[in-house]
């Protein structure tokens, strides 16, 4: 079955990192392009950070430029997001959803292009 499981999220203070990972299963990694979205109380969801399938081409919302990195390991098939200098805005629910398709532009961070959700893991930043 074609399924992503999110890991890494916890309780941090502002200015520190996590690592993120979401790990597939079902499928080969690279044949998809993985997104992490996140979602913070009362807010829409939104898209984080993209690399696009098979050619790895990455895109990043501006409030992270310069703070999350993500990278892909095809030999574990898992992405992860490395996230450093945390803020508190950065509080909310990551989800890692997969999709067939290539985005180009602001199409990437469109969850209706997605078919496979992970279940998300919370990131909590605070003092």
């Amino acid at each position: 079955q074609v399924q992503v499981v999110e890991s890494g999220g916890g309780l941090v203070q502002p200015g520190g990192s996590l690592r993120l990972s979401c790990a597939a299963s079902g499928f080969t990694l690279d044949t998809y392009t993985i997104t992490w979205f996140r979602q913070a109380p009362g807010k829409e969801r939104e898209g984080v950070s993209c690399m696009r399938r098979r050619d790895g081409y990455t895109y990043s919302t501006y409030s992270v430029k310069g703070r999350f990195t993500i990278s892909r390991d095809t030999a574990k098939n898992t992405v992860s997001l490395q996230m450093n200098s945390l803020k508190p805005e950065d509080t909310g629910v990551y989800y890692c959803a997969a999709t067939r398709t290539s985005p180009i532009m602001s199409s990437w961070s469109n969850p209706d292009l997605y078919d496979v959700w992970g279940q998300g893991t919370q990131v909590t930043v605070s003092s």
